[in-house]
């Protein structure tokens, strides 16, 4: 099959196409021809050779050499265990931390891939796993979101701020503020953002408005700026940026909780 791998780190130019052969689904995995990837911020990180990315990935060359996680596509074949699917399920799912998905065929355990919607195409689907799947973490499993309380989105205008507003609509919250550069905000407003903000502007922790809960995607500021702009009892969450910062958060938790 082809398959598109690296074999050193770097930025997309380490990418190559090559033949590789077709995996075997273990007992609880089914084999999937990919029909649609999408690109996710993991497969930009995976290449880089930064020290943190070398610990996780392998310290002189990376471990798994096919990137790509959010995938869609139908089930060529299935493991004996396997209870979900058969053979021409049309299936999706985010194989983060196996990855795989920028090849023709690749396997995942049955429990990480779900039925695709019959009206949905695979690019629609595979569009939305990994992105999705953080704004609902973001906003209800950890940010306990409800009706009528006030939301910011730093970083609207990728994958995650974009479900993010759409999901809060659904939950019954209009008082919703987004933070982006000035390209993006048309079509934040679009989706129903009801306040926008342009960062190269104004900053949001500096204007004295506050939020009962903060989705990040940037993760760009120091600690005490993003507890000025929460109101009593308010949440921050993050769901991705600057590792660095992402670790002295996880340091500073039982300090600011």
């Amino acid at each position: 099959m082809k398959a598109v791998i690296y074999t050193e780190y770097g930025g997309p130019e380490v990418l190559r196409m090559t033949e590789v052969p077709i995996p075997k689904p273990l007992d609880s995995e089914v084999l999937i021809a990919v029909h649609a990837v999408s690109i996710n911020d993991w497969d930009h990180a995976l290449l880089q050779p930064d020290i943190f990315n070398r610990l996780m990935s392998g310290l002189a060359k990376p471990k798994r050499q096919i990137i790509g996680s959010d995938i869609a596509g139908s089930v060529k074949s299935v493991g004996r265990a396997v209870t979900k699917f058969k053979i021409g399920d049309k299936v999706y799912g985010d194989l983060s931390g196996r990855w795989g998905g920028f090849a023709e065929y690749v396997c995942a355990p049955e429990d990480s891939l779900a039925a695709m919607p019959p009206s949905m195409t695979f690019e629609e689907a595979a569009a939305i796993p990994q992105a999705a799947m953080l704004a609902v973490q973001g906003l209800i499993d950890e940010g306990n979101l409800q009706r009528g309380q006030n939301l910011l989105i730093n970083g609207a205008g990728g994958g995650v701020g974009t479900f993010a507003i759409q999901i809060a609509q659904s939950l019954g919250v209009t008082n919703i503020t987004v933070v982006d550069k000035a390209p993006k905000l048309e079509m934040l407003r679009s989706l129903g953002a009801k306040h926008c903000i342009d960062y190269t502007q104004q900053d949001f922790t500096n204007n004295g408005l506050t939020y009962d809960l903060i989705l990040d995607t940037k993760t760009n500021r120091t600690v005490s700026h993003y507890l000025r702009a929460l109101n009593p009892g308010g949440r921050y969450i993050t769901v991705g940026g600057d590792l660095s910062r992402l670790l002295k958060y996880s340091w500073l938790l039982g300090l600011i909780k």
